[in-house]
C-alpha cells in the first residue's frame, strides 16, 4: 500500500511538473515576445534616403543578406536587380539550427507595414504579426543605432523598387523554435558619436557593421566573448570550409603589423568601379565577406573603424581559413 501511495504521489509529480512546462511554453510561444509597435511617422527626404542607402549598401549591409548573391563569383557580388527581394538560405549547412531565408524588403512585400512595424523589426528583431525573427540579422547591434539611422534605413527600403515574390517560411529547429520567443530586446538607441571622436564613432561603426559576429568564435551558435574579433568562426561554403580572420591588433596572427592607409585600401581595392568580381573556377575559394558593399564605405568611416578595432585586446589565434572538400 505504501509503495502504491509513494507510486501515485511521484505520478501527480510528473504530471504537475509537465503541466508547468507546457504552461511556460504555452506562455513564451503564445504571449512572447512583448515589444510595444512605436507610433512612428517617418518622412522621407532625400537626406534621409541618402544615409539610408550608404548604411544598407555598406555599412548595416542589409541589401547583402536580403538579395540574391552570385556565388559564382568572389565575394557572392549581390545580382542586380534583386535588390531587397529577399530568398537567401542560411540552414544547418552554415551551422544555424534551423533554416531561415532572408524575407523580401521591397515595398512589395513592406507596403503594408507602418513605419513603427519597420522600426521594430530592425531594432527588436520581431515581425510584424509579433514572430521572433533569428538573430542571423543582427538585431541586438541594430538596436543600438541611432533613431535618426533607422529612420534614414526604413526611408530608404521605401524608395526600392517593388520586387515580387515571397521566400519561404523560415524554420528554426526544436527548442530554438521555442527560446527565440525570449530573444528579442526593445531599442536602446544611441546618438551618432562625432566623427572627431574617431574611437567612439569607430566603435559605433563596428558594431552597426555587426563585424563582432563574423569574426568571433562560436559555441552553440553563441558568439564566445572573451574570444572577439580574434576569427576562426567557420561557415560551410562551396568547395569546402571557410574560417573568419582574426582582426584583433595581434602582430602574428591579426592585424597588428597593418598600417591604417593599408586596411582602407583593402577595403578599397575591392570597389565595383574599379574592381569586377571574377568569375570562380570549380574548387576554387569564395567567402561570405560582403567585400564589394563595404568598398562602398566612407575612407573616414573605415579609418575610424581601424583605430577601434585596433583598441580591441590582441589575441593570438592563427586561423586555417580553408579546409578544402577532397
Amino acid at each position: 500500500m505504501k509503495k502504491f501511495k509513494a507510486g501515485r504521489v511521484a505520478a501527480y509529480g510528473l504530471l504537475a511538473i509537465f503541466v508547468v512546462c507546457f504552461s511556460l511554453i504555452g506562455y513564451i510561444t503564445l504571449f512572447l515576445p512583448h515589444i510595444p509597435v512605436p507610433d512612428l511617422k517617418i518622412e522621407i527626404t532625400p537626406q534621409r534616403v541618402a544615409r539610408g542607402n550608404y548604411l544598407a549598401n555598406h555599412v548595416t549591409v542589409c541589401i547583402d543578406c536580403h538579395s540574391t548573391r552570385d556565388w559564382g563569383r568572389f565575394s557572392g557580388p549581390v545580382v542586380r536587380g534583386t535588390e531587397g527581394k529577399g530568398g537567401e538560405k542560411f540552414d544547418a549547412q552554415m551551422g544555424f539550427p534551423g533554416t531561415f531565408y532572408s524575407p523580401n524588403i521591397t515595398p512589395y512585400s513592406l507596403s503594408g507595414w507602418s513605419d513603427g512595424e519597420l522600426f521594430r523589426a530592425i531594432t527588436s528583431g520581431v515581425t510584424r504579426d509579433n514572430q521572433p525573427i533569428f538573430p542571423v540579422m543582427p538585431c541586438a547591434y541594430y538596436g543600438r543605432m541611432a533613431t535618426e539611422d533607422i529612420y534614414s534605413i526604413v526611408a530608404y527600403l521605401r524608395t526600392l523598387p517593388a520586387i515580387a515574390g515571397k521566400p519561404p517560411k523560415s524554420v528554426a529547429n526544436f527548442p530554438v523554435n521555442i527560446l527565440l520567443h525570449t530573444m528579442p530586446e526593445k531599442a536602446s538607441p544611441r546618438p551618432v558619436p562625432s566623427k572627431s571622436d574617431t574611437l567612439v564613432y569607430g566603435k559605433y561603426l563596428t558594431e552597426a557593421a555587426a563585424c563582432i559576429d563574423c569574426h568571433t568564435p562560436v559555441a552553440k551558435n553563441q558568439i564566445i566573448p572573451e574570444k572577439a574579433f580574434s576569427g576562426g568562426r567557420e561557415f560551410q561554403m562551396p568547395g569546402g570550409m571557410l574560417r573568419s580572420s582574426n582582426i584583433t591588433p595581434d602582430k602574428e596572427t591579426g592585424i597588428g603589423q597593418w598600417s591604417k592607409d593599408w586596411f582602407i585600401g583593402r577595403f578599397k581595392s575591392y570597389d565595383l568601379s574599379t574592381y569586377s568580381p571574377g568569375t570562380l573556377d570549380n574548387g576554387a575559394l569564395v567567402t561570405i565577406m560582403p567585400w564589394t558593399m563595404y568598398a562602398g564605405m566612407d575612407s573616414t568611416d573605415l579609418a575610424a573603424i581601424y583605430v577601434y578595432l585596433r583598441s580591441v585586446p590582441p589575441l593570438k589565434n592563427t586561423v586555417a581559413r580553408w579546409t578544402l572538400v577532397k
